[in-house]
């Protein structure tokens, strides 16, 4: 069997973290009932003129600069013109003669090493509507509240040659973008999208093969699959000669694992673009540019850095904090209320995600109140209550907001402290449970928990269980029993 290579090249669709619309004062909020944010501007009505976010704009920047791109003096508009349900107006405004940014690169790191993905543009553009189809009544529905929303599609070169690279290229993406700000990038929500152009062609060959594009991807393992799926298809048509590869797109079905046509894939010339005639050409200055580079915060890579370093803090805790752009924003905002960042981290990966799990919540919509958070975590830190009841404050604090140190005082839940109550406590529990003491005199250690259990229960909670524990060794030992 003659040796393959895979290329592809990726189209990454994100939308920008903007509250209104691109051309429109529409809200761009997700999640909005069917059509209630439309206008007659988003919505096609002849006569509406196009007025331009900034916003969008200082994002596009800001992602120029953060994929290392050469940013366009003057940038200007265009439409491409096509026929589809959720396009009200016939076109798409977009950017092909002069887009925002060319020429840019990022470094990849995966098992085969570190690898440069060089970019060939990213471009700023409308996003169009959605159609929802109903299967019960065999109709389809247009909900227009997507229209004009702005996004950036950032264009790759052919530069990937396996899905590891892909992934690790899509992530590295992401973690760019959503820590500069200019997206949240949940590809659940569809604010970061992806189309896959991928061929096969004998390896050592510098031609390239039919080149099939799979649409719309907006899951990582889903795309991981795709590429597998696909690329196996190009090389069995190629070696048996049983299918005819053409130039198409294609549509990924993941509960079925297979991908399946939609259409023959269009040419720029099919698409009529010209220029926009109703936005006048934006000039990028570079006073602008490094305003907006000068906002810019900091990167997931230099925070996990000065995390490892300057504060001092394990690698595995530091990546998890760093991984999201959510927590790592809770990170900071916990840590400027109580300066403890080793407490912090570590409540934020043991008991604020744990939480998150049980409400099936994923790390980018976790919420907390900070400043109530970091009260919580000194009252622990600070043994005014213990873990066990700083864990069931949370829980109140995610639920209903309230205020920590408040509801410490009003439900009596200071840590006990006072000797002789914990003393009468184990003098109780050991007469009630004497074989369990005799077990631990005998050097059963596992009974120790048993009766640690015990104790914790009759203190109502609310002891410190290194000083509980003290004392139960205590008079296991001969402190008067």
């Amino acid at each position: 069997m003659k040796q393959y290579e895979v290329v592809m090249g990726l189209e990454v669709h994100v939308e920008l973290a903007t509250q209104s619309k691109l051309f429109c004062s529409c809200s761009a909020k997700f999640g909005a009932a069917a059509n209630e944010h439309v206008c007659p501007a988003c919505a096609g009505m002849p006569g509406m003129p196009a007025v331009l976010n900034k916003r969008a704009v200082e994002l596009g920047i800001a992602a120029a600069l953060v994929t290392n791109s050469e940013i366009t003096p003057v940038m200007t508009f265009d439409k491409k013109n096509y026929f589809y349900p959720d396009l009200p107006t016939g076109y798409q405004i977009t950017q092909i003669n002069a887009p925002i940014c060319r020429n840019g690169r990022l470094e990849i790191e995966t098992g085969a090493g570190k690898k440069t993905i060089t970019l060939k543009q990213i471009h700023i553009e409308e996003d169009a509507g959605k159609l929802v189809h109903d299967a019960r009544t065999g109709t389809t529905l247009v909900d227009f509240n997507r229209t004009s929303v702005p996004l950036i599609e950032i264009v790759s070169n052919p530069d990937f040659r396996t899905a590891e690279e892909v992934v690790a290229y899509l992530e590295k993406l992401r973690s760019l973008l959503s820590f500069a700000g200019v997206s949240d990038c949940k590809m659940q929500e569809g604010s970061m999208r992806c189309d896959v152009n991928i061929s096969v062609r004998e390896a050592g060959s510098g031609v390239l093969g039919t080149r099939t594009e799979i649409k719309n991807m907006n899951s990582l393992k889903a795309i991981a699959a795709a590429i597998a799926f696909e690329a196996q298809r190009h090389i069995d048509a190629l070696e048996t000669g049983r299918e005819t590869l053409v130039q198409e797109t294609r549509r990924w079905d993941d509960a079925l694992g297979e991908s399946f046509s939609m259409r023959e894939k269009e040419n720029a010339t099919d698409y009529r673009y010209f220029p926009n005639p109703e936005i006048l050409p934006v000039r990028l200055d570079g006073a602008w540019i490094e305003q907006i580079r000068s906002a810019l915060p900091e990167p997931a890579r230099e925070k996990f850095l000065r995390m490892t370093g300057e504060l001092g803090l394990p690698e595995v805790d530091s990546r998890i904090i760093t991984g999201s752009k959510n927590l790592s924003d809770i990170f900071d905002r916990t840590l400027a209320s109580y300066g403890n960042p080793r407490e912090v981290v570590n409540w934020i990966i043991v008991e604020l995600l744990a939480i998150a799990k049980g409400d099936n919540k994923g790390e980018d919509d976790v919420s907390v109140d900070c400043v109530k958070f970091a009260k919580l975590i000194e009252l622990v830190d600070g043994k005014t209550i213990n873990r066990s009841v700083g864990k069931k404050i949370l829980q109140k604090i995610l639920q209903d907001g309230v205020d920590p140190e408040a509801y410490v005082a009003e439900n009596n839940l200071g840590l006990v402290s006072d000797t002789g109550l914990i003393d009468r406590a184990v003098q109780t529990v050991l007469s009630e449970n004497e074989k369990s003491a005799a077990e631990v005199r005998g050097g059963n250690e596992k009974a120790v928990g048993f009766l640690m259990g015990k104790l914790m229960k009759s203190l109502g909670g609310k002891a410190d269980p290194k000083l509980v524990n003290e004392r139960l060794r205590y008079w296991l030992t001969g402190g008067g029993l």
